[in-house]
């Protein structure tokens, strides 16, 4: 009995993670495609996908960036900031009072200059490659996959373990049949 409560709240608990990386995921993709965010940061933190090589060897294209929203920023940092459109991921080379000057590492000149407003936020760590796959699973096909995934990891497994029960309730069923026709 014990072990069917610790199976049935782990069942539960990975529905629940799952349920919440699809929520997550839905609401990043609205936010882009609805409110037009590209780089939504609630609670002050987010998430991109470095798509160009202008940041090797620090980043590679797929690599997953995570931000930090921030108006402080030195010369240096890797900062994140929209321009035409898209996310641009590069290092400051430069700032005054109004303009921050970025650039990407493997490129041979600097960027032009952008607000410091423009500067949506610095770029906290990297995990390599991880961009990828959470790109694909923000795609439609992402998206069923991981629920078909989230059913056949969770269901699947509850299903047997029904089959089961009912397995050796008709074999008790049996036993008392069996030994009531003994009676007789």
């Amino acid at each position: 009995m014990k072990n069917k409560k610790l199976k049935n709240l782990l069942r539960l608990l990975l529905l629940v993670i799952l349920g919440a990386v699809i929520g997550v995921n839905a609401y990043l993709v609205n936010a882009n495609n609805l409110v037009g965010n590209k780089l939504p940061m609630p609670f002050g933190y987010g998430a991109a996908v470095v798509l160009s090589g202008s940041m090797e060897p620090e980043f590679s294209k797929g690599d997953l960036i995570i931000v930090k929203e921030t108006d402080d920023f030195d010369l240096n940092d890797i900062v994140v900031f929209e321009s035409e459109n898209a996310l641009v991921v590069h290092r400051i080379v430069g700032i005054g009072r109004e303009e921050v000057v970025t650039k990407g590492d493997a490129n041979n000149a600097a960027d032009e200059p952008i607000t410091r407003d423009a500067v949506l936020g610095r770029v906290l760590f990297w995990i390599p490659y991880l961009g990828t796959f959470v790109g694909f699973l923000k795609t439609p096909a992402g998206i069923i996959i991981m629920i078909a995934l989230a059913i056949l990891l969770v269901e699947i497994p509850h299903f047997r373990e029904v089959k089961k029960d009912d397995e050796e309730m008709q074999a008790i069923i049996d036993e008392i049949k069996r030994l009531k026709d003994e009676v007789q």
